[in-house]
This record gives C-alpha cells, sequence and structure tokens, in this order.
C-alpha cells in the first residue's frame, strides 16, 4: 500500500499537460514582427538596472572590473537565450519559462519555474520603485526625499521615512491601469520610450568616451591619499585599487548581481501567439535583442568607470550623477529624464509576463482560482493585477536594493537553468505530435519493451530517439544537475583549493569524472532529427555549460539571500502541497 501510495504520489509530480494546437499562421493577431518584437525585448531588459546597478557593484564589489562582471553575466544570458530560441521553435506556445518545463519534465518543477519567475518580476519591480525614487529625487534637485523625510518623520514608522516612495508606488499603480489599454497603445508607448531610453544611453556611452580618463582603471594609494581618503573611508573600504581592486571574489560577487540588468529577455516568448512566424522571428528576436543589450551595458559600464573614479560612487548612486562629476550640469537632467523612461519602461515591460505567469498558473489550478479572473472589457487578469500591486511596494518598503538584486536574479538564474534542462531532454526524444499525457504514457510503456544494456547504453542500435534513449537522457540529465551543483558548491570553495588540500581536490575530480561520464552517455544517445530554425549548437555541452554557469553564480549569492529565497519557497511548497498538488487541472 505504502509503495502504490508513494509511486501514486510521484507520478502526480510529473505529470505534464497536453497542449492545443497553436493560433494558426495566418491568424489577424499574429501582427508582431521581429522588429517589434526585438523593441519588446529590448525595452524589458534594458532598464533601471543600468542607471542603479553600476554604482551599486562598482563601489563595493567589483571597481572598473565591472566591465567583465557584465561580460560574464551577458554570456550566461547568451546561453539562456540559446536555450530559449530553441525551446520557443520546438513548443510554439505562450507562457515563457513556466510552460517549457510543465511540457518537459512534470508540474512540480512547472510550479518552482512560476514560483521563481513570480519572484523574479515581483522583485524587480520593487527595484524600479526603489529606483524611480532617485530618479524623482534627481529631476527635482534631491529635494524630495529630504522635504518629506522632515514632514513625516514625527508622524510615521521610521522604515517608511527611510523609504520616501509614495510618489512612484501611485506611478506605478497608474502604469498597471494603462496595460489595460488596447495591446497596440500600451506597445506604440513601449516603443516610444525604448526609443528615448536607448538614445539617452548613446549618449552616456558618447561621454564616457570623450571625457573619460583611463587612469581611473588604475588608480593607486597614491590617488587615495591625494584625494584625502583612505582603506577605510567614510565611501566605505576601497579595495586595493587597480582594474580589480576587489580580486576576484569580487568579480564573481559582482557578475551575480549584474545577472539582474538581463533579466526581461525571455518575455518575447510571452508573445508567440502573437508574433509572424514564431518559429523563426521568437529565435531570432531573443537573440539580436540580447545582442543589443549587452552592448548597450558594456559601454555604459567602460564609461562611467572611465569618467568617474570608482571610490567617489556610493551606495545609491546613479548614473546621472557622473555627469556633475565632469561638470555637464545639463547632461545630468537629461540623463536623469532618460532614468525616468527606463522605470515606465520596466513597470510595463514586467507587467505583462508576471501578469501572464499567475493567470496560466491560476488556470492550471496550481494557485487560487480567483488569481485567474478577468476584468470584463478588457480581458487582463483582474486580482493577478491587484497581487502584483500590492506585493511589490511592500518588497520596495522592507527590502534593500541589494537584497531585491539579489532574489531577483536568483530566481531566474534558476529558471534559466531548468530551461536549459528542459532542451537538453527535448532534444533525445522520440518524434511526437503533440506534448503531454499520451506520449507520457507511450514513455512509460516504451521502456519496458526496450532492454537496457551497457552496450545498447554506449552503442544505441535506432539511429532516432526512441521511448528508452529518451528515459535515459532524463535520468542522466537529472544526474548531471545534482553533480553540478554539488561540483559549484565546492569550487565556491576555491580559496581552499588553491592551497592543495587533497581532500577537496578528491572530490572535485570525482565529480569531474562523473560528469564527464554520464555526458558521455547522453552524447551516445540519438538526437531529433527534426527541422527547427533555431537549436542549440554543441549538445550537450552548451546546456550543461548554462546550467554550471548560473549554478555557480547562485553560489556568490550571500547567506542572508538563500535564507529569503528558502522562506518563499517554503511558501511555495506549503501552497503547492496544500493546494495545488490535490485540485491540479491534470488531476
Amino acid at each position: 500500500m505504502l509503495r502504490q501510495a508513494l509511486r501514486r504520489f510521484s507520478q502526480k509530480l510529473v505529470r505534464r499537460p497536453t497542449l492545443k494546437e497553436p493560433v494558426a499562421e495566418n491568424d489577424p493577431r499574429r501582427s508582431l514582427s521581429t522588429l517589434n518584437l526585438v523593441a519588446l525585448g529590448v525595452g524589458s531588459t534594458v532598464g533601471v538596472g543600468v542607471y542603479v546597478l553600476v554604482g551599486e557593484v562598482a563601489a563595493s564589489q567589483a571597481g572598473p572590473s565591472i566591465v567583465i562582471c557584465f561580460l560574464a553575466a551577458g554570456l550566461s544570458s547568451m546561453l539562456a537565450a540559446l536555450c530559449y530560441a530553441e525551446i520557443s521553435a520546438r513548443v510554439p506556445h505562450s507562457g515563457s519559462a513556466y510552460l517549457y518545463s510543465h511540457v518537459t519534465i512534470g508540474e512540480l518543477w512547472a510550479f518552482i519555474t512560476g514560483w521563481n519567475f513570480i519572484l523574479s518580476y515581483v522583485a524587480g519591480t520593487a527595484i524600479v520603485i526603489q529606483a524611480g525614487t532617485l530618479a524623482f529625487d534627481i529631476l527635482l534637485g534631491n529635494q524630495n526625499s529630504h522635504t518629506l523625510h522632515e514632514s513625516i518623520t514625527q508622524q510615521v514608522p521610521r522604515v517608511l521615512v527611510e523609504h520616501p516612495n509614495f510618489f512612484v508606488v501611485s506611478l506605478v499603480y497608474f502604469l498597471i491601469e494603462l496595460q489595460t489599454l488596447r495591446f497596440s497603445q500600451s506597445f506604440m508607448v513601449t516603443k516610444v520610450i525604448t526609443s528615448v531610453k536607448l538614445l539617452v544611453l548613446g549618449f552616456v556611452i558618447i561621454s564616457g568616451f570623450i571625457k573619460g580618463d583611463l587612469h581611473n582603471w588604475k588608480l593607486t594609494e597614491k590617488d587615495f591619499l591625494k584625494a584625502g581618503l583612505n582603506g577605510t573611508s567614510t565611501l566605505g573600504h576601497m579595495g586595493s585599487g587597480g582594474f580589480a581592486p576587489f580580486g576576484f571574489k569580487g568579480i564573481l560577487r559582482g557578475a551575480a548581481a549584474c545577472f539582474y540588468a538581463f533579466i526581461g529577455f525571455d518575455n518575447i516568448v510571452t508573445r508567440v501567439e502573437e508574433a509572424q512566424n514564431p518559429q523563426r522571428s521568437i529565435p531570432m528576436s531573443i537573440v539580436i535583442s540580447l545582442f543589443i543589450c549587452f552592448f548597450v551595458y558594456f559601454g555604459v559600464s567602460v564609461a562611467l568607470t572611465l569618467m568617474v573614479p570608482y571610490y567617489q560612487f556610493q551606495r545609491g548612486s546613479t548614473l546621472p550623477e557622473a555627469f556633475l562629476h565632469i561638470g555637464w550640469a545639463p547632461a545630468y537632467y537629461v540623463v536623469a529624464f532618460g532614468f525616468l523612461c527606463s522605470l515606465l519602461a520596466n513597470v510595463l515591460g514586467f507587467m505583462v509576463p508576471i501578469r501572464q505567469v499567475i493567470y496560466k498558473m491560476a488556470q492550471d489550478d496550481f494557485l487560487f482560482p480567483a488569481l485567474a479572473r478577468v476584468q470584463t472589457g478588457t480581458c487582463t487578469p483582474l486580482m493577478a493585477n491587484v497581487i502584483f500591486g500590492i506585493i511589490a511596494p511592500i518588497m520596495a518598503f522592507f527590502f534593500g536594493l541589494t537584497d531585491l538584486l539579489d532574489l531577483s536574479s536568483i530566481g531566474i538564474l534558476l529558471t534559466h537553468s531548468l530551461v536549459a534542462i528542459c532542451v537538453l531532454i527535448c532534444r533525445y526524444q522520440p518524434e511526437r505530435r503533440n506534448w503531454g499525457n499520451e506520449a507520457e504514457m507511450q514513455e512509460e510503456n516504451g521502456p519496458a519493451a526496450e532492454r537496457l544494456t551497457l552496450q545498447g547504453l554506449l552503442f544505441p542500435c535506432s539511429p532516432t530517439p526512441t521511448p528508452l534513449s529518451g528515459w535515459v537522457v532524463r535520468v542522466c540529465s537529472s544526474l548531471l544537475a545534482l553533480l553540478l551543483t554539488l561540483l559549484c558548491l565546492v569550487l565556491a570553495q576555491w580559496p581552499v583549493l588553491l592551497s592543495g588540500d587533497p581532500l577537496w581536490i578528491s572530490v572535485v575530480v570525482v565529480l569531474l569524472v562523473l560528469i564527464i561520464g554520464i555526458t558521455g552517455v547522453i552524447w551516445r544517445q540519438p538526437q531529433s532529427s527534426s527541422p527547427l530554425p533555431c537549436k542549440v549548437p554543441a549538445l550537450p555541452l552548451l546546456p550543461l555549460l548554462s546550467i554550471f554557469v548560473n549554478v555557480y553564480l547562485m553560489m556568490q549569492m550571500t547567506g542572508g539571500t538563500w535564507a529569503q529565497f528558502s522562506v518563499w519557497m517554503l511558501i511555495g511548497f506549503a501552497v503547492y502541497l496544500a493546494y495545488g498538488i490535490q485540485y491540479s487541472l491534470f488531476t
């Protein structure tokens, strides 16, 4: 009895849905061209992060080597983008990583993916609220928070005094209402805002190369003394100077934080059913938009660290303040206006995917049905908007900027890792017309009809994927995910490894041997030959590399971030076990 109960429970955890036929190619709803999708991706990705993240990371984590941090975060995002490009071509339905994990690895991982997606985008919106306060302060001559602080100090708790974001919260609610407009109207607003902020950031990059000083990448203790500073000044610990003042550890920590700046390109896959020729336009727009975002971030970080010595940044420093340092006061307000445009674009970009994921999870009965209620006339999820509009401001009031950056990054890093696993599994599965329960039953019966042998494992007889080879890849992928996580945990203790401790080195060698061996088993399995406009090259290496990089960046998060993330996940598992697993649509 216990065995049967455990079997039924485990089968529930890996249930997969049957998808409907995708929207027809000639459907009038398919109105988005590749250019429109690129504008959507860039508008959702390039946002307030670049205005506050550069100063935050350069001041306390990386210094001028923030350019390497953006390079590492960009490479990790590009690996994830390639995985999104293939899976979106293989499963041409709207729904982002939540849907892909649901039809590939089952409902438990789909719930984890969706739950982390919600965390990342709500935390991202809370960051926008905090950054919006800085933008309004800049435009009002830094008098907003000072005046508000003096007037309400005696009436409200201290925590509210320290975070006077009331004006920006009101703006967020206005933007939520704006999203109830027809899509064509709100999308036009997004395109205009995206154009403005790209022009402003282009101006920042050009200014940096005009007014920059390469000596700011080669600062020494003499420069600190000349500026009247020392290693423990009021600006905080300044590291050792040079290009990487906080060392390799600072670069790794900065790369993990900079990953937040690339959140948003996956919004493109939420528009699959509105895209013209989605199997081609979606992959192309993902890759193109991410390249544009990377070059913008790289250029801005180079320009800013050349214009301003990194030790002059303080926590909360913003991009416009660099122009005060070089004496370009009018440019200060121009860049601040771009800052405000980025604020608007980010909120608009975050709302659609998070609303869609909450609505879809509620439709699948993972979340409460009330969250799937739509507003009459506009067909927008009403309760999803309400929940989103409540949680994001609360997080903005009670969490610090660094905490929010880390929470947003850790959630999306886990989501990207699951998408990479989905690509790895999908490429080695038998051809199927549709995803879901019917194919799942065939797979469950398939391996019993075939016989698993060591020779068949390394030298499969069939040139095309079979149910048995697909099952082997599923098992091997799960083992690799576990081994890569263990390897990242060990490598996170790299100072101990560099000391030559034989125990830790032996553990690393054993893990590497196991990873290489299991990867070889996957490599020997037959791949799907179905033609796709975009495929991840060098399978299975690139998806595994994506998982490794994502998990290793997650290991750079602080203990406090992991504690906060654990609380969020415990709440999610409580919801899933108490409600979702019992009332799921696929019960």
